[in-house]
Order: structure tokens, then sequence, then C-alpha cells
């Protein structure tokens, strides 16, 4: 009888850990990589611990407990054992801080959550974007967009890209988990890793029959990625400019603009990224981004897309449309021609307040 009171003690053990650190289940995708577990202090400074694959929770609750990143072994394995996670943790390198709760800890190699730093690339961002983000978590923004460069890295899907231009369009949106030890070249190859796993062969090959190449399904997305905020419209934006591609129309995507003028450190510091209302003179920015002045593709990717966007390229919708515009709402009203365009131009843009889209 006296195991009741015991028992009691450890699922309240338990019940007070969990209401500070929030239980999700394994990410495996890029919504995927998400929801972001609250972040829970604690003091010390990091210490590294390597599980290695086969070791019994003792072992693994005595390793941590040796090295200050837990308190007790013993908890450990107890919580390990009632949560039924006896062959669940995951082997790695491990970063704790010191007094780590051992719930966290648990939950976490559960995971297979190396550390406690992280950063969530958003789908949209902009390589500065990414670059900041992880400035904010110690990473060198000058290392890191140094880093970012196409032929330092061995994937497929780099290959033939400009050795100057950056991987734009290829840091995969999703939650990264870091070591303080890695390096900005590791983490932009944790990022492109993900890419890779994440637009499989079927879609690429699906690219290729399309006549697309991926660079180009890539930049594409990104405008898509920009434009969208309804997930609906991605297949009917990625139609319209196909069809505009085809027939030699200029893609005139309000998204490009932002990119070019944005790329200018002064506009970024007074406007952001991403200017909202862009002006006339915007519009005749002089760079191979702008498509409102230049045809075809860009050079490359304005934003790092999601694999929404990406899939909506590879299967557009199948409409006729040539163009759409803005609606308040964030919505997109779509027309076949001209005629049709500017009476949409005249009811959602007021009069032509605003910039209407292609």
């Amino acid at each position: 009888m006296r195991a009741l009171p015991v028992l009691a003690v450890v699922l309240a053990l338990i019940m007070s850990a969990a209401a500070v650190w929030q239980i999700t289940e394994s990410p495996d995708s890029v919504d995927d990589i998400g929801p972001t577990p609250a972040a829970v202090p604690t003091p010390g400074e990091p210490v590294a611990v390597s599980v290695e694959a086969g070791l019994s929770p003792r072992e693994i609750g005595e390793a941590l407990e040796s090295v200050g990143a837990i308190d007790s072994a013993t908890q450990f394995r107890i919580l390990v054992s009632l949560l039924g996670y006896d062959s669940l943790l995951q082997a790695g390198d491990y970063e704790f801080e010191r007094g780590t709760p051992a719930l966290e800890a648990i939950y976490r190699m559960r995971r297979g959550i190396i550390s406690s730093r992280f950063v969530t690339v958003i789908e949209g961002w902009r390589l500065e974007q990414v670059a900041d983000a992880l400035e904010e978590k110690g990473v060198s923004r000058a290392d890191f967009l140094g880093a970012a460069r196409p032929a330092d890295y061995d994937f497929e899907f780099l290959q033939g890209l400009d050795p100057e231009a950056t991987v734009e369009g290829y840091l995969f949106p999703a939650t990264y988990y870091f070591r303080r030890s890695n390096t900005a070249r590791e983490i932009v190859g944790q990022m492109l890793q993900a890419f890779d796993q994440k637009v499989k062969a079927e879609l690429r090959a699906a690219a290729a029959d399309a006549g697309l190449t991926l660079h180009q399904v890539v930049t594409l997305a990104s405008i898509i990625e920009r434009e969208a905020q309804v997930a609906e419209e991605r297949p009917i934006m990625a139609q319209v400019f196909l069809k505009r591609l085809r027939l030699g129309i200029a893609l005139e995507a309000d998204p490009t603009v932002q990119y070019a003028v944005g790329s200018d450190p002064q506009n970024a510091a007074q406007y952001g990224y991403w200017k909202q209302e862009l002006t006339r003179e915007d519009l005749e920015t002089d760079s191979p981004y702008n498509t409102y002045r230049v045809g075809g593709f860009p050079p490359g990717a304005i934003a790092n897309p999601g694999l929404a966007a990406i899939e909506a390229v590879v299967h557009p919708a199948n409409t006729n449309y040539l163009f759409f515009v803005a609606k308040p709402d964030g919505s997109h009203a779509f027309a076949e021609t001209q005629e049709e365009h500017q009476q949409n131009v005249d009811r959602y843009q007021r009069g032509g307040e605003g910039t209407p889209q292609p």
C-alpha cells in the first residue's frame, strides 16, 4: 500500500514539470518542425553529452547527472519508465544547460532535439531575414551570409547555379535546432539538407515533365509565397505567371520590386526588407529582379518558399487567367482580359490607389 503515495508524488512531479514544458509530437515536416516548444530558462553554462545508440535509460541518466545536465539520474529513469519512453530516447550529441529539468531532457531526447537553441525560418523570408534571426541567437550575421554560397555545398539541386549567387530560395522553412559549437556553414547545410529531403524526387521529376528546371520552380514559388495570403490562390497565381511567361508577357510582380528595393541597405533600413507602398519610381528600379522592366524569370528566388508554393508551380490550376489584383482582405480578384482586370483595379484599388498586380 505504500506504493500509492510514492506514485502520487511521481505523478505530481510529472504534472508540475509538464506545466513548464510544452509537449508536442515529433516533428517531421515544415509546418512540421513546429510548433516551437516553450523555452524554459535554466541556470548554468551548457554542457555536451554524447548519447550512443543502445544505452539504457539508467546509463543515459547517469551520464547526464555526471556532467550536471540534470540533478537526478534516478528521477530521470523513473520518469522515462512512467512515460513509456524506455526504447524511444534518440541517440545524438546533445547540448544541455546545467540543471535542466529531467522531464525537459527526456522530451528533448524523445524528439532528438539536440539543443535548446533554435531558429525558425518563416515561409517568404529572404536570406537577410534568416541572418537577422540567427544573429539574435548568437550566430554571426556576416558569417551566415558569407556561408550562403551554392558552390560551398555538394547538393545536386545547387549544381549549375551562379557561383556568385546565394542559396536564396533553398533555405527550407522549418525550425532548426543547433548547438553553440555549430558554425554558420553547418547551419546553412542543415537548411539545405531539409530542402533536399522535403522536395522529393517525384516533385522534381514532375517539374521536368512540365518543362521547368528546379531553379525556375523555386524562383516562381518564391514570388507566389510573397504574393499569396490565401492558400487556395497559390495554384491560380502559378497558372497566371506560367501563362504570362509562355506568352512573353512580363510578370509585373510587386514582390520582385520589393526585393530589388530592399536589397539596398539604406532602403531596407528605412522601409524594411519588403516596402509596402511601392511608388512609380520604385517600379523603375534598375534591377534584373524587377519584373516590371525585365521579361521572363528573374535571376533567382526572392525569398525562401514553403513546400505548398513549390507544389503549386509544379501543379498549377487549370484556368485562363492572365491578371490578378489584391482585394482589401488580402485575397485577389482574377481576370482573363485586360478590360476585366481594369474593372477589378477600379473596384478594389479605388480608382488606381496602390499598385495593381499583374
